[in-house]
């Protein structure tokens, strides 16, 4: 899952993405409000970690502009304005979640999980296809109630394709979703992993659709 984080401190943002890289997400960075229109208008991320004192202008002014064009991508504040105010300006404007700086880095991963829940329309933690269960909080995969081994890119393609099951994933989305910036990428990347997947977990899961890219039923 591919995760914007827009935050002038480096020594947090790094901190950031190191936690959320161990806990399996693709995170890129950026300082400042521009930057992150920019990226926001070329990548199709999973969510967006906001902070609201940019160099360049107010975290506020982005959420605004986001719901107004109706990206309804999540939005999570990271902001050291503890105000009520503030919270409450963020949340009417279109913000999904807002933490206080400092913050745990372990409330932080579980937050974005709580938004991707809610994303994908379910109210448990896990996914279940069938006999195919997946535990995202955990990175394990049950076929039949016996664990499956998946490397951390093969779970990425199949997370993405299951939080998004019925409707159909280009590879350039699924690439975007796996890779960060600067990150090699193999021409037929996509086409392995789902490759390895069906041969792991059974060959009617992942519908190709001809032309189109990937879906689960």
């Amino acid at each position: 899952m591919r995760l914007l984080l827009i935050e002038d401190d480096a020594m947090l943002a790094e901190a950031v993405r190191t936690a959320l890289h161990q806990a399996g997400y693709v995170v890129d960075w950026v300082r400042g409000a521009e930057a992150g229109r920019t990226a926001l208008r070329t990548v199709g991320y999973a969510s967006l970690l906001l902070d609201l004192g940019l160099p360049d202008g107010d975290g506020m002014t982005l959420i605004a502009e986001l719901r107004d064009r109706h990206q309804d991508l999540p939005i999570l504040v990271l902001s050291a304005r503890d105000r009520i105010t503030d919270r409450v300006r963020a949340l009417d404007l279109g913000a999904d979640d807002y933490l206080v700086k400092p913050f745990d880095l372990d409330e932080l991963t579980a937050r974005l999980r709580v938004a991707a829940r809610r994303q994908g329309g379910r109210s448990t933690p896990g996914i279940d296809l069938g006999t195919l269960h997946i535990d995202p909080v955990g990175h394990r995969v049950l076929l039949q109630g016996t664990e499956v081994t998946l490397s951390g890119r093969e779970f990425g393609v199949l997370l993405t394709l299951a939080e998004n099951r019925g409707r159909v994933q280009s590879r350039e989305r699924l690439e975007q979703a796996l890779y960060g910036w600067g990150e090699e990428l193999d021409s037929n990347a996509v086409e392995v992993y789902v490759h390895r997947l069906r041969r792991k977990l059974g060959s009617g899961l992942i519908e190709t659709v001809r032309g189109t890219g990937y879906v689960i039923r």
